[in-house]
């Protein structure tokens, strides 16, 4: 064998595996089942798993049927799998590179339509990366807008975002077309905040079907929604079939969007940021508006739109009873991913409860992007999206020691164990063959 040959065997070998691996009948006994159902917690408790979802789970007498291979998940913790949901897995490699960035438009004629599901890269090293940390589902995102010197729409709506597994293969899409995201704050529209929501509620009223008539095929767009690619996107936020997925800090403003619903009626929102939402939350709770946040926002950033925000948002917001799902401070979304059960940790550390900070990187997301007939739980039914940790997961030194996705156990190799592996222990005689001479 040649030494090329050599040293890239391992490299091809673990990026093939996940696409050679298959679902299997096996059952995880003995470990904490902590379900995010409920708050039902199994106490050396039982996950069976037959080929892509959850048979059973239960208590220690939860019978394992012959044959299953069993995992020992003694003194262990069991989980469903993690959800981020807000990243650019599979859109953005090097976000300095242009090349590399699939998550924004320019120059085109439309904005609310882009799809960003198009320009996944399944083969990104950024998923394995993820994945070997818990995450088995992610919601993809496109960008914070687009730029309105390259845009003549000058549009408020970045795009339609897509929920994804992190199993690996050409079939990542779980769910299209999830919801249509928008940027405000980015959108400088007029000037004024004021011009801004007359653009949002433009483009929502150019897209609202007609009451009691046949609907027309559209050829063309409006004065806001300029695209028919556009008002087909929008048409769906205002009949209430996908959600608008807005990013929102202050909290006069979040109580703008919950007014969007006196002309509005049937518009489902979700509010990303949420800096200020500690301050409205019974509004919140009372609309039934899940949030979206980064529980380590605590500083103002730029402008006026998060003065109040603060380390308590999410246990505030847990206790008004507001739906909450977390992600990445900093909304550091596609190489930071996998950070997201540390975030979680640092909402317990300041106010929220674990279950709470449990749910809002499992259930929570599930339930808000509406997957959650088949995800975000230990369930019988679900999707066995299951991991094995060697401690409580919102700790920051605890790690999987298996992740299991549909029912298929992913190998815990990235690119970023392999370059470890490889340099951790060289030896002058066995150098990499890049470092041969």
């Amino acid at each position: 064998m040649s030494n090329l040959a050599k040293y890239l065997m391992p490299f091809l070998f673990a990026a093939s595996a996940i696409s050679l691996a298959h679902a299997e009948n096996l059952a995880i006994v003995g470990g904490d089942v902590y379900t995010a159902h409920d708050g039902a917690v199994y106490e050396g408790g039982v996950v069976v798993i037959t080929d892509d979802k959850i048979a059973a789970v239960g208590g220690a007498d939860t019978p394992v049927p012959d044959g299953y291979r069993v995992i020992d998940a003694t003194g262990k913790w069991v989980t469903p799998g993690m959800m981020n949901a807000y990243t650019l897995i599979g859109l953005s490699e090097v976000s300095l590179e242009p090349s590399t960035l699939n998550h924004s438009i320019s120059e085109t004629f439309y904005s609310a339509g882009f799809d960003v599901s198009y320009g996944l890269n399944p083969d990104t090293p950024i998923i394995p990366i993820t994945r070997i940390e818990g995450v088995t589902r992610a919601v993809v995102v496109p960008g914070f807008g687009v730029p309105f010197d390259q845009n003549p729409n000058k549009s408020v709506f970045a795009g339609q975002a897509a929920v994804i597994h992190l199993g690996g293969g050409y079939d990542l899409v779980v769910k299209g077309q999830a919801a249509v995201v928008s940027y405000p704050a980015n959108a400088k529209v007029g000037g004024t905040r004021t011009a801004v929501l007359d653009y949002l509620k433009g483009a929502l009223h150019e897209a609202t079907p007609p009451k009691g008539k046949k609907k027309k095929k559209s050829n063309g767009g409006g004065r806001f929604a300029k695209a028919p690619e556009d008002k087909a996107a929008l048409a769906r936020v205002v009949t209430g079939e996908v959600p608008l997925y807005i990013n929102e800090n202050k909290a006069s403003n979040i109580l703008q969007l919950l007014a969007l619903r006196d002309e509005f009626p049937d518009i489902r929102l979700i509010i990303l940021g949420a800096a200020e939402g500690w301050i409205v939350a019974d509004e919140l709770a009372a609309a039934n508006v899940p949030v979206v946040i980064a529980p380590t926002s605590n500083l103002p950033g730029s402008g006026f739109d998060s003065l109040g925000a603060t380390l308590y948002n999410a246990g505030r917001l847990e206790a008004a009873g507001v739906t909450v799902a977390i992600v990445n401070g900093g909304f550091s979304s596609a190489h930071n991913a996998r950070l997201l059960n540390q975030d979680a940790g640092n909402a317990v550390a300041h106010g929220m409860s674990w279950n709470g900070a449990f749910e809002a990187i499992t259930i929570n997301p599930a339930k808000i992007f509406g997957i959650d007939e088949d995800f975000g739980s230990l369930e019988a039914g679900k999707d066995a999206d299951v991991v094995v940790w060697d401690g409580d997961p919102l700790e920051v030194m605890s790690s999987p020691d298996h992740v299991f996705i549909m029912g298929k156990e992913v190998p815990l190799v990235s690119r970023q164990t392999r370059l470890r592996d490889r340099y951790m222990d060289l030896d002058d005689n066995e150098m990499p063959f890049a470092y041969k001479k």
